[in-house]
């Protein structure tokens, strides 16, 4: 079969990740996809048993801070175009273990804009590096204010600073090789197949268990929350029509304090579970606020909303009911996930064909 286009996304078999494999191979069925992941523990390829048969996808596991690995991907492969989700994300691992943040997030960052330009020099037309990075490079805001694409960068984290450099590198590039590229910087993701170290699939589990939800603080930081099927499809739409060399934020418009959402979260729980109203507000505890733990994060979308006519499709509520729904439904994949079996699916999937 002849395919229009390759596409490399790495990181695809992350929770954001799986879900822009997915969107692409479905959408797409003319483009092949091909999956670098390097199966780390949050990647996790049961995130894609509905397409991994598909004519158009194809998984290849690779290290991206290992320079040769990545390199020998794009010789074989040879892609049109890069979505390069593949990051260290968590914020608290990035403080007990900043340098694995670095190899990942910088140098796999330059290994890939190194392959991209190898390969791309003699033909750099119809060619894409497309980069995802956070809004928490932005630092942090107080009470009012919001992010825009001119914001100054004021990481405070060994994770966001990671992230930051990232970005600076990949405009170098654009500048000083012409390497054709654009930036996108979201606000929180949530959804189905989140690894359940993050908020929402930890407290879903916990309230699902009787554990306590353990709040930094007094849970006053604010948030700004982003669906990720609508994460997904504003990358289908910078990828595809963004500007070279230009960036674009994207946001869900949903802003909550920590303490709010929480309490939302428990109140839904306690209807879906059919348990009395305030059973599992009971489990909140609080803990020691996490170091350097930064306030408020807001984003503005609206350049993507205007220049691309990208928005929500849902509300955080709305949104939020069906992540619930989804984790409920699919407890054996949270189950493999904390008791760390899924991480045996590549070998019984991939390596006893």
């Amino acid at each position: 079969m002849t395919f229009r286009s390759t596409i490399l996304i790495t990181g695809g078999a992350g929770f954001i990740g799986s879900h822009v494999v997915r969107f692409f191979v479905n959408k797409y069925p003319d483009y092949r996809i091909v999956n670098l992941d390097a199966l780390t523990y949050a990647g996790n390829l049961e995130n894609l048993r509905d397409i991994e048969n598909k004519a158009n996808y194809v998984f290849v596991r690779a290290d991206i801070s290992v320079e040769k690995e990545v390199f020998d991907v794009f010789e074989k492969h040879k892609p049109d175009g890069i979505i390069h989700l593949a990051a260290e994300s968590h914020v608290d691992r990035s403080i007990s273990n900043p340098t694995e943040f670095i190899y990942t997030n910088i140098i796999g960052t330059v290994n890939l804009l190194n392959a991209a330009r190898m390969l791309w020099k003699d033909q750099p037309g119809g060619k894409r590096f497309y980069h995802i990075s956070t809004d928490e490079v932005y630092g942090s805001l107080g009470d009012t204010g919001i992010f825009t694409e001119t914001t100054p960068y004021d990481p405070k984290s060994p994770y966001s600073a990671s992230k930051a450099s990232s970005d600076h590198l990949v405009r170098a590039y654009h500048h000083t090789f012409g390497l054709p590229v654009v930036i996108s910087n979201c606000s929180n993701n949530y959804g189905p197949n989140q690894f359940p170290e993050k908020l929402l699939p930890l407290f879903i589990h916990n309230i699902r268990q009787n554990k306590p939800l353990p709040v930094y603080g007094k849970g006053e930081n604010v948030r700004d929350w982003l669906y990720v099927v609508d994460h997904a499809r504003a990358i289908d739409l910078i990828y595809h029509r963004g500007k070279d060399g230009e960036t674009y934020n994207i946001g869900g418009n949903n802003e909550w304090k920590n303490i709010d959402l929480i309490r939302l979260l428990c109140k839904l729980m306690n209807e879906k579970l059919r348990r009395h109203p305030g059973t599992s507000e009971k489990l909140i505890t609080y803990v020691k606020d996490r170091a350097g733990h930064d306030l408020r994060y807001a984003i503005d979308s609206s350049k993507l909303q205007n220049e691309l006519g990208w928005s929500p499709s849902v509300t955080f509520e709305e949104g939020l009911s069906l992540t619930i729904d989804w984790y409920l439904a699919n407890q054996n994949w949270l189950d493999h996930v904390t008791s760390g079996d899924y991480q045996k699916y590549y070998e019984n999937q991939y390596l006893k064909r």
